[in-house]
């Protein structure tokens, strides 16, 4: 696949697992808007690329010296597998590992090119080899094409809200970006016990979905300020946490502004390279105090988190269900492509 192609179906080869290498029997992968970023070369250009990353499965055959996982686990894939030994992991910030692991072995095209991994993993695909650290053992009792989805975007919401972001009982926040990842945001905030949630977005169907994940206000961002909409939802003052979830300077700067004084900005959408920070006076940095945060994987630890959210999945505290829009098949993901680009969907899920 080169830049711009249209994905295609082909036979591959997957090695035997080495050292610390596992092989998962992909069971259910999530249809990512960074896999479409890698399609479009937004993201490198070391095509071709295996694609697909938000993914669950069984875990088939491990390689020496693996003892996290054994044949037969139920595991979510993530693609930031920390090292445990580079400065962060030493500062017990593994959130934050600098040296995060993928398999040292390529698959390939059956001619023998290398296939490039989509964020190190490349679950569009019956088998995937993976590195050790990223396979997270949860409950077998749950959904694949649910937990899967915690690989990537859903993770990335919750945790900007519960870990980047810290949200608390009472808090105000709002969200700036209702697709799959703004409202795992939403979903995020409402768990940390906010009182108030206002949902941002430009797409009437999308703050929908956000009012029925937990959403308090809804604002149509083309029909009235953001900026003032949030502040009247917060008595005036502006919310505690602003979420921005889009990836665009124009709406980091309706956050920027939105938050009230010593608020916290958190950037969980993905720029693309060309972008650039809003044009902001220095004295309205200074003087609205708080903090601007961007947030990697909602700053999770998947060995601690992962479990953690399946138990509340499975409890029926945590709706992953619901993000799950259709279960397709591999020859369904260009559509699901464009199904995405054009907002119908939260997720596709390729179900292997």
């Amino acid at each position: 696949m080169g830049k711009g192609e249209r994905v295609r179906l082909e036979t591959i080869s997957v090695p035997d697992p080495g050292p610390g290498e596992v092989i998962v029997d992909v069971q259910a992968c999530g249809v990512c808007h960074t896999d479409l970023h890698y399609r479009e070369g937004g993201i490198s250009d070391d095509f071709p690329f295996l694609l697909g990353h938000e993914a669950a499965g069984l875990v088939s055959v491990v390689g020496d010296g693996v003892t996290s996982v054994a044949p037969g686990d139920f595991v979510v894939l993530n693609w930031r597998a920390v090292c445990g030994s580079c400065r962060a992991c030493r500062k017990a910030k593994p959130q934050y590992c600098f040296a995060t692991r993928n398999a040292s072995q390529k698959m390939t095209l059956t001619d023998g090119t290398a296939l490039s991994p989509a964020l190190g993993i490349g679950a569009f695909v019956e088998k995937s080899l993976v590195a050790e650290g990223q396979c997270t053992p949860v409950s077998a009792a749950a959904d694949p094409a649910a937990v899967g989805l915690l690989g990537c975007g859903v993770m990335a919401g919750l945790g900007a809200s519960m870990l980047t972001g810290n949200v608390s009982r009472g808090d105000s926040v709002a969200v700036f970006g209702c697709g799959g990842v703004g409202d795992a945001a939403i979903v995020g905030a409402k768990l940390a016990g906010a009182a108030t949630i206002v949902a941002v977005d430009v797409d009437d169907r999308k703050l929908d979905w956000a009012r029925s994940f937990g959403a308090t206000h809804a604002v149509n961002a083309s029909r009235v300020d953001p900026v003032d909409a949030v502040r009247q939802a917060t008595g005036g003052f502006g919310a505690d946490v602003c979420i921005e979830a889009v990836g665009n300077p124009a709406t980091l700067e309706q956050a920027f502004f939105a938050r009230d004084f010593a608020g916290t900005v958190v950037q969980v959408g993905v720029p693309t390279p060309a972008m650039r920070m809003p044009d902001l006076a220095m004295i309205d940095f200074f003087g609205r105090g708080g903090a601007l945060k961007p947030s990697w994987y909602g700053d999770c630890v998947p060995s601690r988190d992962f479990p953690a959210l399946v138990e509340l999945y499975l409890q029926g505290r945590l709706p992953l269900d619901d993000f799950v829009s259709e279960r397709i098949g591999l020859d369904e993901v260009e559509e699901a492509f464009e199904k995405m680009s054009r907002g119908e969907v939260l997720r596709s899920v390729v179900v292997l």
